[in-house]
């Protein structure tokens, strides 16, 4: 049985979201944050519709590896989420994810405007493609 996964690239203003079907990762959605309740029940509401039992959120760590800020602006959110969600959230190291989506976009020569729509769920990609590379198989 191949289990479903999402994972979230969870920044200010928008979460980018990627579902991941067996050890492949797919960009699915950015959703735009209205607050912390809603964005929630958006998740868990995508969740359920895909049966998912695993929420992989990435951890915004400093270069150094340092927790800081917006690590804990995460930890937030995810005590939210593990409120809400009735399965397994893990956290995983992010850093880099996004300046590397930013990059392969801007090397396909994507428009700024279109990367701003697709950055997000490309780093959740990301998230979800070093989360599939450690778990065992």
């Amino acid at each position: 049985v191949v289990s479903t996964v999402i994972a979230l690239d969870v920044g200010t203003k928008r979460i980018g979201v990627a579902v991941g079907e067996g050890t492949f990762a797919f960009p699915h959605s950015t959703l735009q944050r209205t607050n912390v309740r809603d964005d929630v029940v958006a998740i868990v509401a995508l969740a359920r519709e895909r049966g998912v039992r695993t929420i992989v959120v990435g951890d915004p760590l400093t270069m150094s590896g340092e927790r800081a800020l917006a690590s804990e602006r995460i930890d937030a959110f995810v005590a939210y989420l593990a409120r809400a969600f009735d399965g397994e959230i893990e956290r995983i190291d992010e850093r880099l994810t996004t300046a590397a989506a930013q990059k392969a976009l801007i090397d396909a020569d994507v428009s700024r405007a279109k990367r701003k729509k697709v950055v997000d769920q490309l780093a959740a990609v990301g998230i979800l493609e070093t989360w599939l590379a450690r778990r065992p198989q």
